[in-house]
């Protein structure tokens, strides 16, 4: 079997799944290739999507909500944005699938999975098509008639994807997008990463673009009297984390960590700006979520499912924040998520047993 696995490294919520579905998939066997499309074609498409993933100003976030409304919200909008993105990467994205000759495809990344889509609806793409899925809600490119197979992080998902693509879609909850270190007690995960055996820890992430008001956020972690660490995760972005570091000596600034499974097993509160996976992998380790420091674009509609599904308290304001932040710590630990999702199948023996019916 080989697999084409189609990411877009704007953020680990995309490249993550990539890499876990595509050393699942060796180990069993198959041929991988995982490839950028937004790099490799480059031009007008990478240029847009790349800046706006890092537009962190006022008008940055004034763009980010309009480009969202367009592409996400309002159906002549989406409709025009599905017509550009074909335009611009169809012809690109068909190169690639010619090179690789795959059996299946994978898409972790929204925008990709749109435009394979409708070139799978149009004849265009034999191959198989699937669909991973790691945001909870707002799903539109995320989901389309024409994927074959939708993967979800979330079972409380598969209404609004099958609401997109069509009631007969298959739509599949599953392990595999995420480290399986999160579905396991973390035990001395404290005294591990050299945090204080007792009182609380808080950790403030801005997602993989660093994003929202993580000096705000550390701040208010830091003036409660209970919390005995917190630590500030600045993704990939060196210069955030410079700039904190100087701002916030009494904080642990960390940039990119392969030991999220064991932090968030050690905190009591995550204080996130982006929604996507990061929740997820918080809920299973019983972590409380606060999503605090965007608010816009698809985080808004996610934020608005959290509440609806009690998996986050949502603050818009830095004033609301301590006593958010005050509830989860006298709220006692949440029950980890991971035992239900355990029980669910792994991505990789899915995908593999589609390939399996294509050829």
């Amino acid at each position: 079997m080989r697999a084409l696995i189609l990411t877009a490294s704007i953020g680990e919520g995309h490249d993550l799944p990539a890499r876990l579905v595509a050393g699942a998939l060796r180990a069993r066997a198959a041929d991988v290739c995982v490839c950028d499309p937004l790099t490799e074609i480059g031009g007008a498409a990478k240029t847009l999507v790349l800046g706006a993933s890092r537009l962190d100003t006022r008008v940055g976030r004034a763009v980010f909500e309009a480009g969202h409304f367009a592409t996400a919200r309002n159906p002549a909008g989406r409709r025009l944005s599905e017509r550009l993105a074909m335009r611009l990467t169809a012809d690109g994205l068909l190169e690639i699938i010619a090179r690789e000759r795959p059996d299946v495809i994978v898409s972790t990344y929204p925008g990709t999975t749109g435009v394979a889509a409708r070139l799978r609806r149009s004849g265009r793409l034999a191959v198989p098509l699937v669909s991973a899925i790691t945001d909870l809600t707002s799903l539109h490119w995320w989901a389309a008639p024409g994927v074959d197979l939708h993967l979800i992080t979330h079972p409380e998902s598969a209404g609004e994807v099958r609401a997109i693509a069509g009631p007969s879609s298959r739509v599949e909850p599953v392990r595999g997008l995420f480290h399986d270190a999160f579905l396991a007690d973390q035990g001395d995960a404290r005294a591990r990463l050299g945090l204080p055996e007792r009182g609380h820890v808080v950790v403030v992430s801005g997602g993989g673009w660093a994003v929202g008001d993580l000096a705000g956020a550390a701040r208010t972690a830091v003036a409660d009297p209970r919390v005995a660490a917190v630590v500030v995760l600045c993704g990939r972005r060196d210069d955030v984390r410079a700039a904190l570091s100087a701002a916030l000596p009494d904080v642990h600034v960390w940039g990119f960590t392969d030991e999220m499974a064991a932090l968030l097993g050690a905190a009591t509160v995550l204080i996130h700006s982006t929604a996507g996976l990061t929740v997820l992998e918080a809920q299973l380790q019983g972590c409380h979520v606060i999503s605090y420091g965007w608010g816009g674009g698809h985080i808004r509609t996610n934020n608005r499912a959290y509440r609806r599904l009690g998996i986050a308290q949502v603050v818009r304001r830095r004033g609301e924040l301590a006593p958010a932040l005050a509830a989860a710590l006298v709220a006692g630990p949440p029950a980890p998520a991971w035992p239900r999702h355990a029980a669910f199948p792994e991505a990789a023996d899915l995908i593999a047993g589609l390939a399996a019916e294509g050829s």
